[in-house]
Parts: C-alpha cells; structure tokens; sequence
C-alpha cells in the first residue's frame, strides 16, 4: 500500500516490500503443494497393494468359476455321447455344452494349459493312483493324436493367496471331470520326460 498525500492520492509504496509479501505466499502455496503432493503419493504407495491383492483374490474367484464350467461342459458332453470325450475346445462350444470358451484370467495371454487323459494307470507308494493326467499348453493341443479333454488347469506359475484343494499356485489348480478332490492324480507334463526311479 501507499502513503496518502494532501491532495488525497496515494503515493507508490515502497516496491520491496510488496514483492516480498507476494514472494512469501507463492512460498507458502508451493510449500502446501508439495504436502498435498507428498500426502497423496503416500495414500497411493498404501493403496496400491491392498488393490493389487484384491485384484488377484477376484481373479482367483473367477479362476474357480471358468475351471468349474469347463468341468461342467465335460461331464454334459459325456452325458450327450457316453464313452467319449470332446477332441478340442470347440466341441464343446458347437454340442451347446458350454456357452462360450473362457480365457484363464490368471495369464495376460488367457491361454490355458489343457489336462487331458492317458491311458496308463499312476502309481504311488500306496498302489494304483486313480488317475493319470497329461498337462499339454493349449496352443499345442493340435499337434497331439485323439486327445481326450478332460478339463483345464491355469498356465501361471503364481503362488496363490487362496489355497484350493490343497494347492497353493495356479498352475496346481486342477478342473477336470471325475476330478477326487482328496486324491492328486499323477501328472505328466507335456514335453517333459518322466521320471522313472
């Protein structure tokens, strides 16, 4: 502000002190600025594993269900041709078994890994295992002779948060029909060689 002179006009004031108390709020803005900028980096850097986490645990919730429909378009397709099993996904889709093919939600590419049936009996220590399961990628499920689908298992090698049928990563997490919940099958993985003791 100015002085007042004798004919009522102002005077300029004195520029330095006008500039400092302008200086001296923009400090302060910039200064609560930087706190609020602080204050929500920090509310995100909280934030984002509680979302990430709940994230991953929908995605096991929609895992389960995808798996568990594949199962059920099996066990309907042995119910219209008894004895056999679908040859590929598309069967599936074309007998009206399954409304459409889910992708894995557990992989960005959403590419299951298929468990198909062996014909050979496992074996562990007890005896006859009830089972034996061959695990093929889907994209390689082309090149095998007849298979015979029995359900899907993820391609993720994740750990799980949740267990599921004793298992604690994706790709443990077995739907298949005629599946024992209490018993593992064997599983062969497609490419590898078997162990033999």
């Amino acid at each position: 502000m100015g002085r007042s002179t004798a004919l009522g006009r102002r005077a300029p004031a004195a520029p330095g002190r006008d500039q400092d108390r302008g200086r001296s709020a923009r400090g302060y803005a910039l200064i609560m600025l930087m706190i609020v900028v602080f204050a929500l980096t920090v509310g995100v850097l909280i934030a984002l594993p509680i979302w990430q986490t709940q994230v991953q645990r929908a995605n096991e919730q929609e895992l389960i269900f995808r798996g568990k429909q594949y199962v059920e378009a099996v066990r309907l397709y042995q119910m219209k041709y008894p004895g056999t099993f679908p040859q590929s996904f598309e069967d599936l889709v074309e007998e009206k078994c399954i409304r459409r093919l889910y992708k894995d939600p557990m992989t960005k590419e959403g590419r299951w890994n298929v468990i198909l049936q062996t014909s050979e009996v496992g074996e562990t220590e007890e005896g006859a295992s009830p089972q034996k399961v061959m695990i093929v990628p889907e994209n390689v499920l082309s090149a095998i002779d007849l298979p015979v689908i029995l359900g899907v298992v993820s391609s993720s090698t994740r750990k799980s948060f949740r267990i599921y049928n004793k298992q604690t990563s994706y790709d443990k997490w077995l739907f298949y029909y005629g599946q024992d919940p209490e018993k593992l099958p064997q599983i062969v993985v497609y490419g590898q060689q078997e162990k033999k003791d």
